[in-house]
């Protein structure tokens, strides 16, 4: 095995321990940060008693899954009621291993070979598990991978409850998997590129994607809550309606995968925006993360941590402050309102960026990207106010009053 190879071996095993145990360990770390958020948001004091300032309960969570009875319902389709947190939870943490999570990393290796060259450009190493040309593409195809575990488990537990909550959450999660996709198509024809680093250096050059695709941002965000099945979105989890949802019948262990995968949903849902979106781990105001260096690995996967916590905690935040729509209002919201909206921006975002670049001659990034800023303030202002004045986004109609 030549120097390079190994090398190459060695940096990818330390980049998947990294970026796993992280995952695994901050979404245990995200159930205490949640409950603590509600606390703070209701002016109580949230976990305070296993360790100190209650930074154990996830550890004392953790124990009480493991050591509680697992439950098998008799009738019971036992191979799929197994497989199927499996299902939610593997995918879940496939997703991390394809965002960039820092700038590249210099290394000292001469990466020649033909096996590396795809992987290792200039001696920069991807701060990447996968650095996949496909990009954001693999994350779609997998993520969507997530609805068939919460189905099966709906399904297989034979339990009238837990299958009314496995075909809701399979109805929202595919009719909100459409605007998704139309939102990022905006970012391809922007950048011309799939790839996550591509998509990043681009926004380098130029402007935050947030600025010229604020409508693609809202959307692609909006969807990301009802992916996720997060309040305002969680109807697959209405307690008050289905008793649990789809996840009825479990218990233990089987149990606590879903809420981890939801979790690790979260995550990768909050690093997705503020990669496409945000610059991903672009340190603003500065070109000094751009000139390759170990200070400048380390200072941009600080600043992409800090803008993926930022938004999970707008994640929860949104939790414990808007109410759960109703399903047909959730369904409206999707079909009739987020979908002409993407097909509709998608057609003007094109036309837009033609006319810019072909009729008025721009060629500047920055300046294209306040022109499309302008554009996306005035698409603004003709949706909420004019067109819709709280009817089309409240996804419903309102109802006759009653004849006296």
């Amino acid at each position: 095995m030549t120097p390079e190879l190994k090398g190459f071996i060695v940096l990818t095993v330390v980049k998947m321990l990294v970026v796993f145990t992280i995952t695994l360990v901050g979404v245990a770390l995200l159930t205490l940060l949640e409950r603590k958020v509600s606390a703070w948001m209701q002016n109580r004091r949230g976990p305070n008693r296993v360790g100190y300032a209650g930074l154990l309960q996830p550890a004392a969570d953790g124990l009480k899954n493991i050591i509680k009875e697992e439950t098998l319902p008799d009738e019971a389709n036992k191979i799929l009621f197994m497989l199927a947190p499996l299902l939610s939870f593997v995918p879940a943490l496939m997703l991390a291993a394809v965002i960039p999570f820092a700038a590249p990393l210099p290394v000292a290796f001469d990466f020649s070979l033909p096996v590396l060259g795809r992987f290792v450009h200039d001696g920069l190493v991807p701060m990447v598990v996968a650095d996949l040309p496909v990009g954001f593409l693999f994350v779609l195809a997998i993520s969507s991978l997530g609805v068939y575990g919460i189905a099966l488990a709906g399904w297989s537990s034979n339990s009238k409850y837990s299958l009314l909550g496995g075909l809701r959450a399979s109805a929202q999660m595919v009719s909100y998997e459409v605007p998704l996709g139309l939102s990022i198509i905006p970012v391809i024809l922007l950048s011309g590129n799939v790839s996550f680093g591509a998509i990043i250096t681009e926004q380098q050059t130029g402007l935050w994607y947030v600025l010229p695709l604020f409508f693609a941002f809202f959307l692609f965000f909006v969807s990301g809550f009802a992916e996720t099945n997060r309040l305002p979105f969680d109807m697959p989890e209405a307690e008050s309606e289905l008793i649990a949802g789809y996840h009825t019948e479990y218990s233990a262990m089987k149990f606590s995968m879903f809420f981890i995968a939801e979790y690790a949903n979260i995550v990768t849902v909050a690093a997705m925006t503020a990669a496409l979106f945000f610059g991903g781990w672009d340190i603003p105001f500065t070109r000094w993360d751009q000139t390759p260096g170990l200070p400048q690995t380390l200072a941009s996967g600080l600043f992409m941590f800090g803008k993926t916590m930022s938004f999970v905690f707008v994640v929860m935040w949104v939790r414990w402050t808007l109410p759960r729509f109703r399903y047909d209002q959730l369904m409206s919201l999707g079909w009739k309102f987020m979908l002409p909206l993407g097909l509709v921006y998608v057609m003007l975002i094109g036309s837009a960026v033609w006319l810019i670049e072909n009729m008025l001659g721009v060629g500047s990034p920055v300046t294209r990207g306040f022109l499309l800023f302008g554009l996306n303030l005035g698409l603004g202002y003709l949706i909420f106010f004019i067109i819709d004045r709280g009817h089309v986004v409240r996804g419903s109609t309102a109802r006759p009053e009653a004849v006296h």
